[in-house]
């Protein structure tokens, strides 16, 4: 194996301190839609599958955006991208809180998701460059953004939803992404030395070597397990303040679970981040996905409200490190120079998952008047997950063919 002092150097760390911070604003803009959600069916008079399209249409962008956003900060660097994100942003909350029609909100939202998308799978493929032995953790911490987002941001603006509307909500978020994303982008601006991916390729080529799936074969197996688990995922994350409504709650305290559960979530990242340093990406995520699984059957006879935080929070610690485990099998096994494109290919399937799961879970609810065949749903296609990541650790162990280079 090749080593290099630019991987997991001090700068490495300081570098991923400031990823850490782009990522927690620059990630509201897929929770922003989840915390407004009741406002906007209550001031629209729409059913709950409609008031969830803004949802929907703002992960189809930031699926759309991981995906391409990928391979613009492969070819153009962090930076760049990411300032283009945060003018994006910007223009897209301020737009939204202008809108007259759930139509318009979720065309803004389109661009806000896409845009929002530069500081998840694009900031884990940047970060996961300067770390190999600590790679682990140090994309698990920069995936955590994700969560904090959601935890602070809608715990701390909810007094302004309250009194000031959800317009003066987003228009909040327009100047937050501004100030906060271009400066951090700047921080971002050195490029990584050439020599820093002979090691990284040292230790694909090894698990290449070791494996039993061709990279392609790998990739869409990824891509399948991805859907599967954030169509099972997206339900509580998406409903979880719609479904304290239903059962008289309020909004606030759905706000409150959100917020805990991706507490944990943060926590479960970290966590997740640690074991793959020692297990590696395939095992952490199997362990990751059957631990969402029992949290979602311990949802279907939660009712109270202390039993709904217990679960909340448990839901949170099992499934946080689920898709930054993605990003990291992708590093253990496939080309270094790829990493912005193959990780934003993986990401882009498990936020396709999320928008199509807080859609299905929205429909099945107008359909039965209860969330509970949409919990149903949910565990079915966490079963489908575990099966292909079972089967992808099953052939790494066997080690019976060579995985040729895509």
């Amino acid at each position: 194996m090749h080593e290099t002092p630019t991987l997991d150097s001090r700068y490495s760390w300081m570098r991923l301190g400031v990823t850490l911070a782009v990522a927690s604003v620059g990630n509201v803009g897929m929770w922003a839609v989840i915390m407004v959600m009741p406002a906007v069916q209550a001031e629209f008079g729409i059913d709950r599958a409609d008031a969830s399209l803004p949802y929907t249409l703002t992960m189809i962008g930031y699926a759309l955006g991981n995906l391409l956003l990928g391979r613009a900060v492969d070819r153009f660097g962090a930076t760049t991208t990411l300032i283009a994100a945060a003018v994006s942003n910007a223009a897209g909350f301020a737009l939204a809180s202008m809108s007259g029609s759930v139509w318009a909100i979720s065309a803004w939202q389109l661009m806000i998701g896409f845009g929002t998308a530069a500081s998840f799978g694009p900031l884990m493929a940047d970060i996961s460059h300067w770390f190999l032995k600590r790679r682990g953790i140090a994309v698990g911490i920069a995936a955590s953004g994700n969560y904090l987002s959601g935890a602070i941001w809608p715990w701390a603006l909810s007094g302004v939803l309250v009194t000031q509307g959800w317009q003066v909500v987003y228009l909040c978020f327009a100047v937050l992404s501004l100030a906060v994303m271009i400066p951090g982008a700047l921080a971002l601006r050195r490029p990584l030395p050439a020599d820093a991916h002979g090691a990284a390729e040292a230790m694909a080529g090894a698990n290449r070597a070791r494996g039993g799936l061709s990279p392609v074969a790998l990739q869409w197996a990824l891509v399948v397990a991805g859907v599967g688990c954030c169509m099972a995922m997206s339900m509580p994350q998406v409903h979880i303040v719609s479904f304290c409504v239903d059962l008289g709650y309020g909004p606030a305290v759905g706000a409150e679970m959100l917020s805990l559960m991706l507490i944990g979530g943060v926590g479960s990242r970290l966590v997740s981040g640690f074991l793959a340093d020692r297990l590696g990406g395939v095992l952490t995520l199997l362990i990751g996905s059957t631990l969402q699984c029992i949290a979602l059957f311990l949802y279907l006879p939660a009712g109270s409200m202390v039993s709904l935080y217990v679960v909340s929070l448990v839901f949170g610690l099992s499934q946080g490190g689920i898709v930054p485990s993605y990003a990291i099998i992708v590093r253990e096994y496939l080309p270094a120079k790829q990493a912005g494109a193959r990780v934003g290919f993986v990401i882009f399937a498990t936020i396709l998952g999320m928008a199509l799961g807080g859609w299905t879970a929205g429909w099945i609810y107008d359909q039965t008047g209860s969330y509970r065949l949409a919990f149903l749903n949910g565990i079915a296609w966490n079963l489908l997950n575990i099966a292909i990541i079972g089967y992808i650790f099953l052939s790494s162990r066997r080690g019976t063919g060579a995985v040729q280079h895509a």
